[in-house]
């Protein structure tokens, strides 16, 4: 084979390698394309690039629309995953982006093959779609969602924070139970997927993601007021056995916790006729003295101290105090 022949090959080969539509992959080329185009994320907004085009391609697996059906993404940003719905043949596809510099970028890179919508996905008409689809900055995940849940939309694939999307899946009797998981129920299904670490994304978040599908629910909704339904649903106590959430259990907890003993030796009348702990000294017994409800320490003539009767099971129980005697817990 002459010299000729075995560089066009090689010409030829890197044109069909070479990448039709650029978008950087690397965190330092996701910073450096930020910077070329004057853009800093916005903490306020929660904004991180994905930079692992094997979540996207995941995303754009799970979006299976017929071809020629619309589709919509929210927020384009760099485009890591708009070219992830090009390769599937997603088409017509329309791309929401509220920053200007990126949407210009968006189509640069895309041409005519996408449609770029400049504007606020909250605020901005978005066009009928069979699918969105979108990486959603954590702070306005849960607002754009309610969104496309109550125009009914049939199929919308989500990248959201860890604990929005537990809270989209769970059920009755979860531990993250509430409004966002009854409204999401109401207007169809959820079911999550893949886990997405913190590495994935750049600048890197502090917490996990997860990709997620709502299926919209066909027909109309089983109640007739959502919002009225939803809050009397959210108010609704806790079944017997189940978690009753951080106020209840920090409240639960605070009842089973016994006061520090205050030692009759160190204490002096207050204000009033109080009793308070004078100043300097230590407010914890040491072993074998006597205080003013009981005896504390191990040795022979330790009193035991008195039980106390547990108010929500009304049985005896015996636990360790920090002191070492055994206390009624």
């Amino acid at each position: 084979m002459s010299r000729t022949s075995t560089a066009s090959s090689s010409r030829r080969r890197d044109e069909v390698d070479r990448d039709p539509f650029p978008v950087p992959e690397r965190p330092e080329e996701v910073r450096a394309a930020l910077e070329t185009l004057g853009v800093r994320p916005s903490k306020g907004w929660g904004q991180s690039f994905l930079t692992d085009p094997f979540v996207a391609d995941a995303e754009a697996a799970l979006v299976e629309v017929p071809v020629g059906r619309p589709v919509v993404e929210i927020g384009g940003g760099l485009g890591i995953l708009t070219r992830a719905l090009v390769r599937r043949g997603v088409r017509p596809l329309t791309v929401v982006e509220r920053d200007p510099r990126l949407a210009d970028h968006l189509r640069a890179v895309f041409g005519s093959r996408v449609d770029v919508l400049e504007g606020d996905a909250l605020t901005t008409p978005l066009p009928p779609a069979d699918a969105v689809v979108g990486n959603l900055p954590y702070s306005v995940a849960t607002p754009i969602l309610l969104a496309q849940f109550a125009r009914r939309v049939p199929r919308v694939v989500f990248l959201v924070q860890e604990e929005v999307a537990q809270r989209l899946a769970a059920g009755p009797g979860s531990r993250v139970y509430g409004r966002l998981s009854i409204v999401a129920r109401l207007y169809g299904e959820v079911e999550l997927f893949r886990a997405v670490p913190p590495r994935s994304f750049a600048p890197v978040p502090e917490v996990s993601s997860r990709i997620g599908v709502h299926t919209a629910r066909a027909g109309e909704l089983p109640v007739p007021s959502l919002s009225e339904f939803a809050s009397k649903a959210a108010r609704q106590p806790a079944p017997e056995g189940h978690s009753v959430g951080r106020r209840g259990q920090s409240a639960r907890r605070g009842r089973r916790v016994a006061r520090r003993v205050v030692p009759s030796t160190t204490r002096e009348p207050g204000p009033g006729g109080l009793l308070r702990a004078r100043p300097g000294l230590p407010s914890r017994p040491a072993a074998g003295q006597r205080t003013g409800r009981t005896r504390l320490g191990h040795g022979p003539g330790a009193a035991r101290p008195r039980a106390r009767r547990h108010i929500w099971n009304r049985s005896w129980s015996w636990r360790k105090d920090p002191t070492g005697v055994d206390q009624v817990g």
